[in-house]
């Protein structure tokens, strides 16, 4: 059969992405969404929204938007560049950023979109394999650099473990590495506040740092896409100008992120509660005999009693009681479940139907 395909393209294999039931009926705690819906704000917002603004093109780049997330953060709007979501935003730090037959550097395991993307730009992946507590090597940056890396990606909090690294080990890996610095922060927003963690100076003492955010998680906002990159004027103004599609954010997500930044009480209420849901959690899996690590975000990397019927097994049989977690068939996850954070309700049934597992 005859193909039109790049050779890279026919060679690669897409994102596998989490499983989406077909009804509404399926408690779903395999894609990491916040469980709580968004804010009354953006109900409104949507409700308000005129129809005949639809006629013409939105902001070209979503500056009201823009400014209102550099506020957030203490940036300029010059820092800030709005995306379709946060994958989007990986795609054009990839364009802008890695040449074909470049580098793309991350850790092992890590968000498995990362080398799907570097193949899309014919880039070449290098990996360097996570401490068994999930840590960061302290050679990452070392490594990274002898692989001539153009684009460097850390997940933080990490996905799939949950594991935080902090500021201060970021910093010395933007000092170190020759390239740009991607700190990917999807999962930012359930950091236990407590812990001081802030990627601010970062952003303003590198001029080779980028940082992501998502409002799919921390707002509740998966089914809009909508996410930002916060760098360096020098890194952020070539992706408006240059390599980011026109009109890339419609004119209702512009307005809709705009209401979910202003009700910030909201939103930290909705943090609030799932870092107690995942305390709570990761107790009653404790005492099921279940090992969590450590988590700062919204879900659990768990691993099932060794004398169960193990990992895959009991993803196979909650799927069928129409409750979805996530496997991963990879040396260092497939003994483990990562587990989002669902509603006390969700929780409780899920805890219902492992402890009959168990047994």
């Amino acid at each position: 059969m005859s193909t039109y395909q790049r050779p890279n393209i026919q060679r690669m294999q897409g994102y596998s992405w989490g499983e989406q039931p077909k009804d509404g009926h399926a408690i779903k705690l395999n894609t990491n969404e916040n469980p709580y819906p968004p804010s009354p704000t953006v109900a409104a917002a949507l409700s308000n929204f005129a129809t005949t603004d639809l006629r013409t093109y939105p902001q070209p780049t979503a500056d009201p938007l823009r400014q209102r997330i550099a506020q957030l953060h203490g940036l300029s709007k010059n820092q800030v560049v709005v995306t379709h979501a946060g994958d989007e935003a990986l795609r054009l730090a990839v364009t802008t950023y890695v040449s074909p037959g470049g580098t793309f550097a991350s850790t092992n395991p890590s968000y498995s979109l990362y080398p799907v993307l570097a193949q899309i730009q014919d880039a070449q992946t290098f990996n360097v394999d996570l401490e068994t507590n999930w840590s960061i090597p302290a050679d990452f940056a070392a490594q990274a650099c002898a692989a001539d890396a153009q684009l460097t990606c850390v997940v933080n909090p990490h996905a799939p473990s949950g594991h935080l690294s902090r500021a201060e080990q970021l910093h010395r890996i933007a000092e170190d590495i020759s390239g740009v610095l991607l700190i990917d922060e999807a999962y930012a927003d359930f950091i236990d506040p407590e812990i001081g963690y802030t990627s601010r100076e970062l952003v303003e003492q590198h001029d080779n740092v980028l940082v992501l955010r998502t409002f799919s998680k921390g707002y509740s906002l998966a089914g809009l896409r909508l996410g930002y990159l916060l760098g360096n004027e020098s890194l952020i103004t070539p992706i408006i100008e240059k390599t980011r599609d026109s009109y890339n954010i419609d004119a209702i997500s512009q307005r809709l992120g705009i209401a979910a930044l202003e009700d910030q009480a909201y939103a930290r209420s909705t943090w609030t509660r799932v870092r107690e849901q995942r305390q709570l959690l990761a107790q009653q899996l404790s005492e099921l005999g279940w090992a969590c690590v450590a988590s700062e975000t919204n879900f659990l990397l768990s691993t099932p009693p060794s004398d169960s019927i193990g990992a895959e097994a009991i993803y196979t049989r909650l799927k069928a009681e129409n409750i979805l977690v996530r496997y991963f068939n990879h040396p260092r996850l497939d003994d483990k479940l990562r587990i989002s954070i669902g509603t006390e309700e969700q929780n409780q049934v899920l805890l219902n139907h492992l402890r009959r597992l168990v047994r």
